[in-house]
C-alpha cells in the first residue's frame, strides 16, 4: 500500500518510544500496542482483505497464527479464504533464553491435522518474526508445508530476510523501517537507558 495506507494503519495502534526487550531477545526503540488493532472493524477490514488476496495466491489449506493478534488475523483470513484455521500458543520455559528462544505449540488435536498440508502463517505485525519463526518450527515438526508468511505490517528487515532465506514468500499490506540491536551492541544499553521487557 501507499504511504497513506501506512498512515491509516498506524492510526489503529499506538506506539511508545523507549528501550524495549522484545520477545526475540533483541532490543528495540519502538513498542506498538496492538490490542486495539481489531476494535475498529470497518477500518481494519480493507487491510485484512488486501492480505487475504495476497495469501490466496499460495493456495493454503490452513491459515495459522500465533496467539493473540496473529490468531485473530488468521481466523479472519481463514474465513475469507474458506480454509481451516489453527493457532499456536506461547509456552513458558525457564530454559528458554537468548535470541529467538520463544516456543509456540499447536493444540494436541491439531498436530495430526496439519500433516502434509499447505499452511500460511500470519501475524498482525512482524518485526524480528520471533512468534512466526517459532510457529514455523512447530508446523514443520508436524510435517506441515509452510507456503507463505504474512503480516498486516512488516517492520524492519530481520523477520522478512529470515523467511526469504527459507524460500518462504512474505506477504504484507504495509512495510516500514525498524531498528533492532543485539544486547551486546545496543546503544541504549551503552547509554544506561533502562530496559523495559515486553
Amino acid at each position: 500500500m501507499s504511504g497513506s495506507g501506512l498512515s491509516a494503519f498506524l492510526k489503529l495502534v499506538s506506539g511508545t518510544r523507549g528501550h524495549f526487550l522484545l520477545e526475540s531477545g533483541l532490543h528495540g526503540a519502538l513498542w506498538l500496542d496492538l490490542d486495539p488493532l481489531f476494535d475498529d472493524g470497518a477500518a481494519v477490514t480493507p487491510f485484512i482483505d488486501a492480505l487475504a488476496q495476497k495469501i490466496s495466491l499460495h493456495n493454503p489449506d490452513i491459515v495459522c497464527g500465533p496467539a493473540i493478534g496473529g490468531a485473530v488475523l488468521a481466523q479472519r483470513l481463514a474465513k475469507i479464504l474458506g480454509v481451516d484455521f489453527y493457532a499456536t500458543t506461547r509456552q513458558q520455559s525457564a530454559e528458554a533464553h537468548g535470541l529467538f528462544a520463544a516456543q509456540y505449540t499447536l493444540p494436541d488435536a491439531a498436530r495430526s491435522r496439519v500433516h502434509g498440508r499447505r499452511v500460511a502463517i500470519v501475524d498482525d505485525v512482524m518485526s524480528a518474526g520471533s512468534s512466526l519463526r517459532a510457529t514455523l518450527t512447530e508446523l514443520e515438526r508436524h510435517q506441515a508445508q509452510v507456503v507463505a508468511a504474512g503480516a498486516l505490517l512488516v517492520l524492519g528487515d530481520k523477520g522478512f530476510d529470515f523467511f526469504e532465506k527459507q524460500n518462504i514468500p512474505v506477504e504484507y499490506t504495509n512495510r516500514d523501517a525498524y531498528e533492532f540491536w543485539e544486547p551486546s551492541s545496543c546503544p541504549m544499553c551503552a547509554a544506561g537507558t533502562p530496559l523495559v521487557s515486553r
